[in-house]
């Protein structure tokens, strides 16, 4: 007798339309009723706090107490004793080693840790310093950004480390990490200077908040992105957990580090400029005046060594790439005749030391006078030249001053009124529907109660102006950098041309490039939008370029065998799988951009970037720390509706 197989129907799946029923009838009720009590128009005055009070009290308390209260001496004072006397540590060792040594010393070991032309590439960079009549400024900014990166370099890896290992503290350290990166350098500097005062540690320390996230975020990356097949192979060999770690995931996870690293030294010494208005004496101080007295050539002058600095760094800490991603060893060996390799090294060193002591002996431990050039009458003569054929000379455009005109009028200003009509509580449901679309009801709650926090501070319409802003900065800089990193990472040879432009673009201070964008595009939202995209592209493009460079060859070779096109392997192929990596690179010009309003306020941006810069100039603490939040409230409302969360990316 034979059987019919019987097909029991699956149970039907809820409709999308079922499960957003109850949040819209909240969403509809909360509306009723928030636009019945409060109206419709922008944050209602009741639902304001002031924070003036507070915040007034606890700057009297700190300057009160800051000479005889324990916190400040048995704490903070060993906090601050320890990073002074670190960076004056390395500032006499470099003093001691003259210019002679310092030269030597960066070009040996950058040859040794990543070959010959890292080691010409930093001769090269300290000589020119010395040229620009730079050197001791040059070596103030050394020692500071030496014990700052190192100490960057620390917290942000124990801080990725702990997020890569552990879900629970990566979504805890999120909003901590977003914090840190969108606060703006100005708003923190001020609670700085009142438990530090004015000096070197306020410096360090305000540049380790801005520059370790980066290497925690992809520290965090690298180690949560291991191939899984590879840790199941190491857990079926009976590994421990830190056996795992040490010999998995961390070799897996040395590009996201490298990268990390890179990035931490270029944020690092994007600081030195900011850093100069506490007190932290250098280049960054010699840039700050130059661009007081609107010297483009002075502050050129002093810029350029900020930038040499960071690629010399650079390539001495990160190595060569290429040689740690193919598994051989730094000193480009591979293994083989070990004792010549040492002999070498040997000899090499021995030759560096009597090159040293022979120009020690014969010039002085100070560079020599009559080996300097001065670039700032030809740089300012270029800048006026610019000026004059540029703001309104180019024919059928009429020039740059008509682009910032059209921007400011097509981009910014429409959106900045479109956002400030928009009734508040249409804002806070419009956010909470994005950050759930993308993400889980916890998220949607944390952007819905950050964007509600800026109205709570009262800087409502401020931050309006200031989203329109970031927005359209956004737009363009992801448009543009997408379209530079597909280039990068389908030819080695823009990719290796490109690499020192983004570094001169990403370690240039803003303060260098801000007064030729005011020549050229005027004051207003334009050049702050302008100096925004140059500071956040490099990052867009060095993340998005790595992420579809590791795209799997196996998966580009069968979309090729299929007859796929360029185009249809970039869609289909290699950005869905580099999605991690696209996603925080969106991540990254968020926040970059945002870190650039306060910039951008001292152009003519206003909005809460002034606020800002008028409470660090007054000593107000209410005013600059609130509007300082309100800036990383908005980051984390941008950064929610825009990343998605473990489990929507897993769909």
């Amino acid at each position: 007798m034979s059987t019919v197989p019987v097909t029991i129907p699956a149970s039907p799946r809820p409709a999308p339309v079922r499960k957003w029923l109850l949040p819209a009838a909240a969403a509809t009720v909360f509306a009723a009723l928030a636009a019945w009590r409060y109206g419709s128009g922008t944050w209602p005055g009741t639902l304001t706090v002031d924070f003036g009070g507070p915040l007034g009290r606890a700057n009297d308390w700190i300057i009160d107490n800051r000479d005889s209260h324990w916190l400040f001496l048995y704490f903070f004072g060993h906090i601050s004793n320890a990073v002074v006397t670190a960076v004056r540590a390395v500032y006499v060792v470099l003093l001691a080693l003259g210019w002679a040594g310092v030269t030597t010393a960066a070009t040996l070991l950058s040859w040794r840790l990543a070959g010959r032309r890292a080691g010409l590439t930093a001769l090269a960079s300290f000589a020119v310093c010395g040229a620009l009549g730079m050197w001791v400024p040059t070596m103030r900014t050394l020692a500071l950004m030496v014990v700052a990166v190192a100490l960057s370099l620390v917290v942000g890896a124990l801080l990725g480390l702990a997020a890569g290992l552990s879900d629970r503290i990566h979504r805890a350290l999120r909003p901590v990490l977003d914090t840190m990166q969108a606060l703006p350098a100005f708003a923190y500097l001020l609670p700085v200077v009142l438990v530090f005062g004015i000096g070197v540690a306020p410096a360090v320390l305000a540049t380790v908040v801005y520059a370790a996230p980066p290497m925690a975020r992809l520290t965090a990356l690298g180690l949560r992105s291991t191939d899984k097949g590879v840790l199941e192979a190491v857990d079926s060999l009976g590994a421990t957990g830190r056996q795992r770690l040490l010999t998995a995931r961390l070799p897996l996870a040395r590009r996201e580090l490298l990268l990390g690293v890179n990035q931490t030294i270029m944020m690092a010494l994007s600081m030195a400029v900011i850093a100069s208005v506490i007190g932290a004496d250098g280049l960054g101080d010699r840039v700050y005046q130059a661009l007081s007295t609107v010297d483009v050539g002075s502050a050129l002058a002093a810029g350029i060594p900020i930038v040499l600095l960071a690629i010399v760094l650079d390539r001495a800490v990160g190595g060569d790439r290429r040689r740690l991603w193919a598994g051989v060893p730094q000193g480009g060996t591979g293994g083989h005749n070990r004792p010549t390799a040492r002999t070498r090294a040997a000899i090499t060193w021995a030759a560096g030391i009597a090159v040293t002591a022979a120009a020690a002996v014969a010039s002085g431990t100070a560079w020599p006078d009559t080996w300097t050039v001065d670039i700032t009458a030809p740089v300012n003569t270029a800048k006026d030249w610019m000026v004059t054929h540029l703001y309104n000379g180019i024919p059928g455009i009429g020039g740059t001053a008509d682009l910032a005109a059209h921007y400011t009028a097509w981009c910014v200003d429409p959106l900045r009124d479109a956002l400030q009509a928009l009734p508040w509580w249409s804002a806070l449901i419009l956010v909470a529907a994005l950050a759930r679309l993308i993400g889980t009801w916890r998220t949607a709650t944390t952007a819905t109660l950050a964007l509600a926090a800026i109205g709570v501070l009262g800087r409502w319409d401020p931050a309006m102006d200031t989203l329109s802003q970031v927005l359209a900065a956004v737009a363009v800089t992801l448009v543009l950098g997408f379209a530079v990193a597909v280039a990068a990472a389908r030819s080695d040879r823009v990719e290796r041309w490109l690499r020192p432009v983004l570094d001169v673009f990403q370690t240039m201070p803003q303060f260098v490039y801000l007064i030729p964008v005011v020549a050229l595009f005027g004051v207003g939202r334009a050049p702050a939008a302008a100096a925004a995209i140059v500071y956040a592209l490099p990052a867009v493009i060095r993340i998005v370029g790595q992420g579809l460079r590791q795209v799997d060859a196996g998966a580009l070779e069968s979309a090729r065998s299929l007859g796929a096109t360029g185009g249809q392997q970039l869609r289909q192929v290699q950005f869905p799988l580099a999605r991690p990596q696209l996603l925080l690179a969106v991540n990254q010009a968020v926040v970059l951009v945002l870190s650039v309003v306060i910039i951008g306020a001292l152009v003519g941006g206003g909005a809460l970037g002034y606020d800002v810069v008028f409470g660090l100039a007054q000593g107000d603490l209410a005013t600059g720390l609130t509007a300082g939040v309100a800036i990383a409230c908005l980051g984390l409302v941008l950064d929610r509706v825009t990343q998605p969360t473990k489990a929507k990316e897993a769909r």
